[in-house]
């Protein structure tokens, strides 16, 4: 079965062991050590928002993320967050501006290090108060350099292991991961449409992902090659012009509820998802209520405008 979003719900993706509460036929794991609750990782992460142009591709780093979100920006392109909660990459690039919706998003993650280049200046009082480690150029200038094969302003590259510390890690993981639920339809691929981008995702048996493709073409990265995702989420989120800083800049609204689709092991399961603050982790469930985890393994999360 073939799918085509675009103005409908949205896909779910996966998230890496470490990262998530590993569940078990829908029952969140215990920590084995206290057996009275849901395990609660501690696990820091570093968020680096990547460019996602036709002149920042192929990418780099993005094979090693635990997490790739997409988010919708100006003239209706994408830009990427990809996130890691484990090794990280000798390199991850090219690095853009950060988006207001990128403080919500993070939030869920407790206190992350985040990596960007830039920012409209209304934003920027904003991204020094969040609770996150601010490693911007002007912060964290020795991890970056430029790329003398590809033009500015899309030759940013980051160096992961010389970014500062002082990340720590969320109450609660932000992401469910573990056996699928009852349900779900057979499907091969499965189409994500934005105002101009379109990205399409195609199940690979053999491979047990689902491979990743953009306008048409597939998405590589430069030291892993082709990008899949055992999960991908098409989360639809309420979407708004970013007023506080006059600009076209879309504001993607991830703390509330909406309608979502996930897809894993060949499956597509429609649903909605909730986070009811921005410290609360994101939760996926079917349309008749049962918990939704992702597969374990990387995971896409597509922001779509409702």
């Amino acid at each position: 079965m073939a799918r085509r979003t675009g103005a409908c719900p949205a896909v779910a993706a996966v998230v890496a062991a470490g990262l998530l509460v590993a569940a078990c036929d829908g029952q969140a794991a215990t920590d084995p050590a206290t057996t009275d609750g849901p395990v609660r990782p501690a696990t820091p992460v570093v968020a680096v928002k990547v460019d996602n142009v036709p002149a920042a591709r192929p990418h780099t780093g993005l094979g090693a993320a635990d997490v790739v979100y997409v988010e919708p920006v100006e003239g209706g392109l994408t830009r990427i967050v990809a996130v890691y909660a484990g090794a990280l990459p000798a390199e991850v690039g090219p690095v853009r501006s950060a988006r207001r919706t990128d403080l919500d998003l993070l939030a869920q993650y407790g206190k992350p290090v985040l990596a960007y280049s830039g920012a409209a200046p209304e934003l920027l009082p904003a991204l020094r108060s969040a609770d996150l480690v601010n490693a911007s150029p002007d912060e964290a200038g020795p991890a970056y350099h430029r790329e003398r094969d590809r033009p500015a302003p899309h030759n940013l590259y980051l160096r992961p292991e010389r970014l500062p510390d002082g990340a720590t890690g969320p109450a609660e993981a932000p992401l469910l991961f573990g056996a699928a639920p009852e349900g779900g339809v057979p499907t091969t691929s499965w189409e994500v449409a934005y105002s101009a981008a379109r990205f399409t995702f195609t199940w690979s048996a053999p491979d047990g992902r689902w491979r990743v493709a953009l306008n048409g073409t597939p998405m590589t990265s430069t030291e892993s090659g082709e990008l899949t995702a055992a999960s991908v989420v098409v989360q639809r989120v309420e979407v708004r012009p970013d007023e506080a800083t006059g600009t076209a800049s879309p504001v993607a609204d991830t703390v509330g509820s909406g309608q979502s689709d996930v897809l894993r092991d060949g499956l597509a399961f429609a649903g909605t998802w909730s986070r009811p603050a921005p410290d609360a982790p994101t939760r996926f469930h079917t349309t008749s209520g049962a918990e939704l985890p992702l597969a374990e393994g990387p995971a896409w999360v597509l922001l779509l405008p409702a």
